[in-house]
């Protein structure tokens, strides 16, 4: 079945292709010759998710999911949230990002924090979506090679390593994403989307 992916980011198709397998024809909006980025312009990671799946399944006409994902940081009363891809201001950095953060959080005690994936599938008579939590905690220093955005300064409950220190196997077992995802292969799995 041919599904649109409302995504440019090449290290989150590779992560959701991964997570998907075979059973998917996944296409992502660079297939499709779409190299504009869709405006993230709701308040929240439900509402950008939904917007950019809407768009897609309008523009393309195939079943359509998209994701939008945020780093929410108790002490920062749930920042940077929404804004996590932009946390810095300016062209998008996830070292700017983190550096900010970082300094953000100087002083604080509680490190407490939570990566969260809202996924919205849209397709011709439907619409779902799917959340995906991984609690943790932000370090103060930077480790790891892998992974992406916030992942060299995040540990999840559980563990000892950031998500960068984490292979992307070990990282897609638990990671927001992944459970957002293996919520959306479930219900497509169950449900004939492409026939409906």
């Amino acid at each position: 079945m041919k599904i649109c992916f409302a995504s440019q980011n090449i290290n989150k198709t590779k992560e959701v292709n991964q997570l998907l397998g075979d059973q998917f024809d996944i296409l992502n909006l660079h297939d499709l010759n779409y190299l504009e980025d869709i405006p993230e312009t709701e308040s929240t990671l439900e509402g950008n998710s939904k917007l950019k799946a809407r768009f897609s399944f309008d523009k393309f006409g195939l079943p359509s999911f998209a994701d939008d994902s945020g780093l929410e940081v108790e002490a920062l009363d749930g920042a940077p949230g929404v804004y996590s891809a932009r946390y810095a201001g300016g062209e998008r950095s996830d070292l700017a990002n983190m550096q900010k953060l970082l300094k953000n959080l100087a002083g604080e005690t509680s490190r407490a924090a939570q990566f969260k994936t809202v996924i919205t599938l849209t397709w011709k008579n439907g619409e779902e979506q799917f959340t995906g939590i991984v609690k943790g905690k932000i370090i103060s220093e930077m480790r790891g090679k892998d992974g992406f955005g916030y992942d060299p300064i995040f540990v999840p409950d559980g563990y000892d390593c950031t998500f960068a220190e984490m292979s992307r196997e070990e990282k897609n077992k638990i990671s927001h994403r992944a459970i957002a995802v293996k919520k959306l292969v479930d219900f497509l799995k169950q449900n004939e989307i492409d026939k409906a």
